[in-house]
């Protein structure tokens, strides 16, 4: 095994990690957040902790999204993934400004259309 394939296998488990994180530290936080709510306000009614956890559901679904897209996108096209941990800062670093605002901006975009293309398809 080279170095390089080694780095690239460290900062893969990394990025895997934070994102296991997130979601466990998500999940936590939406199951503990009815006993939270009543400790801040004791006459809260019981409909207020459901009203808000509708933002931590929100959360948990971008970061599974995010989780399981990063992860089909590993598996379907491992070059693309390698690219993208090895060179593509490099490349990217290297375009002019305009540019990088539209790279930028489109993939923004698609990620917010295909989330709620998603959110639209579950619903």
């Amino acid at each position: 095994m080279t170095i390089l394939s080694l780095r690239n296998t460290l900062n893969q488990s990394a990025l895997f990690k934070k994102e296991y994180l997130a979601l466990l530290l998500n999940i936590i936080f939406f199951i503990c957040f009815p006993s939270l709510i009543r400790e801040v306000d004791v006459t809260a009614a019981p409909v207020d902790p459901g009203i808000l956890s509708v933002l931590i559901l929100a959360m948990f679904a971008v970061i599974l999204f995010k989780a399981a897209t990063w992860g089909l996108i590993r598996m379907i096209w491992p070059a693309l993934a390698t690219y993208s941990s090895e060179s593509f800062e490099q490349d990217f670093n290297s375009l002019k400004p305009i540019y990088k605002v539209c790279i930028y901006l489109s993939f923004y975009l698609c990620l917010l259309f295909l989330f709620i293309l998603a959110m639209w398809a579950i619903l």
